[in-house]
């Protein structure tokens, strides 16, 4: 019995670290409120509901500077450069979810530009697209840029239209900043790469 308690105990303070960091687990919007699953507790299950309006975080640096890269087999592409949790991952996000871009480097530019979007894997990301330095205002889309973004600083954006958008930074998109957000109800992110 002290083991189920114990548990239940390291769910709920699990719980309350994802709330607070916006991203570890699935969030689905339902009566008011978004909800996050706790993975990997075996025959105990706990949701933490948490109440409309949080922020989600995406940090972002070049994947040689910490966030790694990951080949991501659902999406059949290498992935970097971008994350909701420790390193880099598919980013995935329920439709109506406001983002904060956060530039985690400590000395070098980066964007988040919509690339293009897509209906399905796998993401197959242009040689050489037109990416801009300028920010575009308005929710994620395609042509979206969020504009320079300098060390320490962020950018937030609103994403109202479901889809499957390929991202990438305007500076370093041959260096591997090149990443999915998948923009629909039940989004979660996907596998993270390593250091």
């Amino acid at each position: 019995m002290f083991k189920r308690y114990a548990a239940l105990t390291v769910a709920v303070a699990a719980a309350a670290l994802a709330a607070c960091g916006g991203g570890a687990g699935g969030g689905t919007a339902s009566g008011g409120a978004t909800s996050y699953v706790l993975p990997g507790m075996g025959d105990l299950k706990f949701t933490a509901t948490l109440p409309n309006g949080s922020s989600n975080t995406v940090s972002e640096e070049l994947p040689s500077e910490g966030l790694g890269t990951v080949k991501d087999p659902h999406w059949k592409a290498t992935l970097g450069g971008y994350t909701q949790q420790q390193f880099s991952q598919a980013l995935g996000f329920p439709t109506g979810t406001q983002i904060t871009i956060q530039n985690i480097s400590k000395s070098i530019s980066h964007t988040l530009n919509v690339v293009k979007k897509i209906k399905r894997p796998p993401a197959k990301f242009p040689s050489n697209p037109t990416l801009s330095q300028n920010p575009s205002g308005g929710p994620l889309q395609k042509g979206y840029a969020s504009g320079a973004i300098k060390p320490g600083q962020s950018v937030t954006v609103v994403l109202s239209k479901p889809g499957n958008y390929l991202i990438g930074c305007a500076f370093h998109y041959h260096e591997g900043m090149q990443d999915v957000i998948v923009v629909k109800a039940n989004a979660t992110p996907g596998p993270q790469g390593t250091p």
